[in-house]
């Protein structure tokens, strides 16, 4: 027998009766009971009742600009490692968007108001002065993948600077050149970071700061392979390699290159930054820094919970390491 026959049999909706069947509120005892003594009369398989909800988690989305914080899949694997650890530990996360410092301010004082019992703030987007405005002692905060050195509060940010030296260093070790910057032109901090990788690499191999060639590009394929274009079809000629503040920029120069004829990696080189699983299907596969996003939204979730159940306040950054991923554009 299905849940749909057995509601039609007794008389009851189908979401009381899957509310019941699964241990889920909204249902009454004796309604509870009845439908449970009928599933067991007519052979259908118990079901495991659903573990209990320690509380709720709620998972700020900040969203200044939109123009870094897209629907990609660097986010979504962030998010997923966040709710999977939270589930085992029986927690549900509630996901918010927010697109003013206003709004995040009005917000968390309403969640400080609710049962919520901790927050998670994703701050790519988010600047220094955005920050300072906000409320934060009421309940356990956790800034996710930024960090201000002013903070009260917990972060896990990614080892921006060592990722983007690590890239930097090995352009320059394998082809003897300068390498050229592919820098965003919305500025974030993770990318500030990055930039300061890069210069590191310049300098540890001897190399000027003030000679770098850069180009400002918008933070996604589209927009990159426009600006790109651009730059080219002004005359402008490309260098041997770059480094790019992230995989859509690189993904969107790599093809507007390709476009105009330059070959990858034969006349120009690039490493991205991120690994989104693009990365493997562009032709040819670009190489890049790998950032365990999934795992860090694990450390992220694990840190919270474990400031919910101890009362720690005292604040810790957490700096997720990264890898060069090799293919072929380089």
């Amino acid at each position: 027998m299905t849940s749909k026959e057995l509601a039609k049999l007794l008389g009851l909706s189908e979401t009381s009766v899957s509310f019941a069947l699964n241990g889920k509120a909204g249902v009454s005892t004796q309604t509870r009971n009845r439908v449970l003594e009928a599933a067991e009369k007519y052979g259908m398989p118990p079901r495991r009742p659903a573990a209990p909800s320690a509380g709720t988690i709620c998972l700020l989305y900040y969203r200044k600009h939109g123009a870094v914080l897209n629907d990609s899949s660097f986010f979504t694997e962030l998010t997923e490692g966040v709710e999977q650890k939270c589930a085992e530990e029986g927690w549900r996360v509630s996901l918010v968007n927010v697109y003013s410092p206003e709004d995040l301010e009005i917000q968390i004082r309403e969640l400080s108001n609710m049962k919520t019992a901790g927050l998670m703030i994703l701050g790519t987007e988010m600047k220094q002065d955005d920050f300072n405005i906000l409320p934060f002692a009421e309940i356990p905060c956790l800034l996710l993948d930024n960090h201000f050195i002013s903070a009260r509060i917990d972060s896990v940010q990614i080892n921006n600077t060592d990722g983007a030296f690590t890239a930097a260093n090995y352009l320059i070790k394998k082809l003897k050149v300068q390498p050229g910057y592919l820098h965003s032109s919305y500025p974030i901090n993770n990318f500030d970071q990055r930039t300061e990788g890069f210069h590191k690499a310049l300098r540890h191999n001897g190399m000027s700061v003030s000679n770098i060639v850069v180009h400002e590009l918008t933070p996604s394929i589209d927009g990159a392979f426009a600006d790109m274009t651009a730059i080219l079809e002004s005359g402008e000629k490309p260098v041997r390699s770059y480094f790019a503040d992230n995989d859509q920029i690189a993904i969107g120069a790599m093809r507007a290159l390709r476009e105009k004829g330059f070959r990858i990696p034969e006349d120009v080189a690039l490493i991205g930054f991120d690994d989104i699983p693009m990365c493997s299907y562009t032709e040819p596969p670009l190489s890049t820094v790998h950032v365990p996003k999934h795992h860090m939204g694990i450390v992220a979730a694990e840190r919270l919970l474990s400031a919910i159940r101890t009362g720690d306040r005292y604040s810790v950054n957490i700096e997720i390491s990264t890898n060069l991923v090799l293919r072929r554009t380089i």
